[in-house]
């Protein structure tokens, strides 16, 4: 078999193991949402916290509460890290300098999972486990939490109250992320991938000297890293470390952890607005993305028309030779669509066009399918907006499931898609005009800028993933990143809940021959469209700079 065929029946063998699962577990988080029971655990959780989960919130109240808890993450991240020096199993590493600490703190709080350290050399067992393992967690439930408010907003009438916050991450945690983790983990430890407290050790001979390991409670935080849509490795090369992903099956399956649920949301999402044909039509839309997301990606790594690279089957330099292209190319494709993070290969040694690609794939806001909640409402925000424009089209009041879509619903949807690329646009050219930060790039030019260019994007996008060649572990960068990783992950969600709150306080209008079937395949198409403008215009300068360059050169 040859490495295209290889890689096309990786594709359609994840599809098809995704098409499996979408409908029940989709259904059944709708369930675990909506239901008025606690579990046992959870009482003891509200008990701990002091919260009352039965209290309705308006989403001023509930904004309270995913700051308030995040900011609290971030702090008790922050400190872990300070003090990890004087930490039992901190395996003689030292605490982690002020600048660094406060990136990663806020990189694992916001989803984000940017890591500028090498992190076998710098985290221990406790903050590994305790700190980061830990967030990978909550900071995953709190974008389910923000997501499954936002359906609220569309699914109730005559109320601004979109639940109780407090419930909202419990049960994400409990329900949902913890039991799914547990499989995974026991499917990654089957496979090969580590999980114990060993200490630092000597592996074999290599050159007249010996190469030093330590273990970690690793398919524990893998199966997390990649189901919660985080993405930071317990090793410095990620998923491309044997001890993370040591066979071609745990490469699909970890793509497959990363896919699960954001694609299974839309489910959720139809299910608690009462039409799973909105939910498959949100679906179909992310569906067309990433699929023509890996078909390009694929063409641009298989099709070459030098020697070197044609006898090779493909662009392998970065490439790990247990994956192939096809795998490299599918796992990069999904892990910057969605808010991962996670490589399995080196993305510098991408082609011009396919290091693009990666870019572009979190310039679009990672809806296809994105982030775990994040991508669900980022693609809600998205679908907002096509309404409207179609409604300015054919000259008619815009509505989406029954819901006018009016200056008070357009002003904050218009906002949330400017957020992010103001940020990734100001501090990319601020590292390039300063005189110090351009120092970091490994590379010169088109490529050099590139460098800079994905690491603002990463880091505002939430996805964590690195170029590489970039020297980020300056305090310009910590600083910048971290900022922009803050902003880019909660400034959205204030106009998000704010959205969910209008939407949630209007009665519902009633469908008429000129409302926009928004089930349909028509509107599908709509919203392809109106993704790959508003995303094309806002950033094609950028990328003409840096990608585009490097791949007509």
């Amino acid at each position: 078999m040859g490495p295209i065929a290889a890689g096309v029946l990786q594709a359609l063998a994840l599809i098809g193991a995704l098409a499996i699962v979408h409908a029940p577990l989709g259904t059944y988080m709708a369930r675990a949402y909506s239901s008025p029971k606690h579990l046992r655990v959870e009482k003891w959780i509200y008990k701990g916290i002091g919260a009352d989960p039965e209290t309705e919130m308006r989403w001023t109240a509930y904004l309270r509460g995913v700051l308030a808890f995040s900011f609290a993450g971030v702090l008790f991240l922050y400190l872990l890290q300070r003090v990890q020096g004087v930490l039992p199993g901190s395996l003689g590493f030292d605490s982690v300098e002020p600048a660094q600490a406060f990136n990663t703190a806020a990189s694992f709080v916001a989803n984000t999972n940017w890591q500028s350290y090498y992190g076998e050399q710098t985290m221990g067992h406790v903050v590994q486990t305790a700190g980061l393992a830990v967030q990978n967690f909550v900071s995953a439930a709190v974008g389910m939490a923000v997501a499954v408010a936002l359906v609220r907003g569309f699914a109730r009438a005559g109320t601004g109250e979109l639940g109780n916050f407090w419930s909202d991450l419990v049960r994400g945690v409990t329900r949902v992320l913890v039991p799914l983790a547990v499989v995974g983990a026991l499917v990654l430890v089957a496979c090969g991938v580590i999980q114990n407290f060993s200490g630092i050790h000597e592996v074999g001979q290599f050159m007249g000297g010996s190469q030093q390991w330590n273990g970690g409670a690793v398919a524990s935080q893998e199966a997390i890293k990649e189901l919660g849509t985080n993405g930071g490795g317990y090793f410095n090369a990620n998923s491309a470390h044997p001890f993370e992903n040591p066979t071609p099956f745990t490469n699909l399956f970890e793509i497959f952890l990363i896919l699960l649920i954001p694609v299974s949301l839309t489910r959720t999402f139809g299910v608690m607005v009462g039409s799973v044909r909105q939910g498959y039509a949100i679906l179909a839309t992310m569906a067309t993305i990433w699929i023509g997301f890996v078909a390009l990606m694929m063409w641009t790594e298989f099709a070459h028309h030098e020697g070197a690279l044609r006898i090779a089957g493909g662009a392998m330099e970065g490439k790990e030779l247990r994956f192939g292209v096809g795998g490299s190319s599918i796992f990069a494709v999904t892990t910057t669509l969605t808010s991962t993070g996670a490589v399995d290969s080196f993305h510098s040694s991408y082609t011009g066009f396919g290091g693009g690609i990666t870019m572009l794939g979190m310039m679009l806001g990672e809806i296809a399918p994105g982030g775990v909640g994040s991508g669900l409402y980022g693609m809600l925000i998205m679908a907002v907006i096509a309404v409207f424009i179609a409604g300015l089209m054919v000259g008619r009041t815009p509505e989406y499931l029954g819901k006018k879509i009016g200056p008070r619903e357009i002003k904050p949807a218009a906002v949330y898609i400017l957020i992010t690329p103001a940020l990734v646009l100001v501090f990319t050219s601020l590292s390039m005009a300063l005189p110090t930060p351009p120092n970091s790039m490994l590379n010169p030019g088109a490529h050099g800028f590139s460098e800079v260019l994905y690491a603002f994007t990463s880091a505002a996008n939430n996805n964590g993933s690195a170029f590489a060649g970039l020297n980020a572990n300056t305090d310009w960068f910590n600083t910048t990143t971290g900022l922009a990783m803050l902003l880019g992950r909660f400034l959205p969600m204030v106009f998000v809940l704010a959205l969910a709150g209008s939407l949630a306080g209007q009665q519902p209008v009633p469908a008429t021959a000129g409302t926009l079937r928004t089930e349909k395949p028509l509107f599908t198409g709509l919203l392809v469209g109106a993704i790959l403008i508003i995303v094309g215009l806002t950033y094609f300068p950028a990328l003409a700079l840096g990608p585009l360059a490097e791949g007509l050169a």
